[in-house]
């Protein structure tokens, strides 16, 4: 029994999720790629990660796939997901914006040696030092020399 592509996927979970999709109407599916793009997950874009089922399953399990992608599998209860209130919004732009100031991402597999120099978080660093010199300097001053 030969296997033939049914789908690709640039997401390993999106994958399983698809693959189980397929196992629960009864269709054999194999998720390729899984162990070598979990280990850099860079390589799932580079590889993607392909569902292979049977031959004789491919038409149906495509058939499937596009009448779920289509919304015909959905039901009328909605998502069980809470209204984003905002906060979680915004508590991720300012750590999205703390981790670009101090050099969080440009972070690489690479080992420390050959990692490049986070020079945001240099620059954070040195205004931030710069700031408190500054303001205890001022404070000194004043300490000293009162009005």
């Amino acid at each position: 029994m030969s296997l033939a592509e049914i789908a690709r996927f640039t997401d390993v979970y999106e994958a399983d999720l698809a693959a189980a999709f397929l196992e629960s109407h009864g269709i054999p599916v194999s998720v390729t790629e899984r162990y070598q793009t979990t280990v850099d997950p860079l390589m799932q874009r580079a590889l993607g990660i392909r569902l292979m089922a049977p031959e004789s399953e491919i038409e149906q399990a495509r058939a499937l796939l596009a009448m779920a992608r289509a919304g015909e599998f959905a039901t009328d209860e909605g998502d069980d997901l809470d209204e984003d209130d905002g906060g979680t919004r915004t508590a991720g732009r300012l750590m999205a914006v703390a981790a670009f100031a101090t050099g969080g991402f440009w972070g690489t597999s690479l080992p420390h040696r050959f990692r490049p120099v986070p020079w945001q978080g240099i620059l954070v660093s040195s205004a931030l030092l710069l700031t408190i010199l500054g303001a205890a300097w001022g404070v000194g001053q004043l300490l000293l020399n009162p009005p």
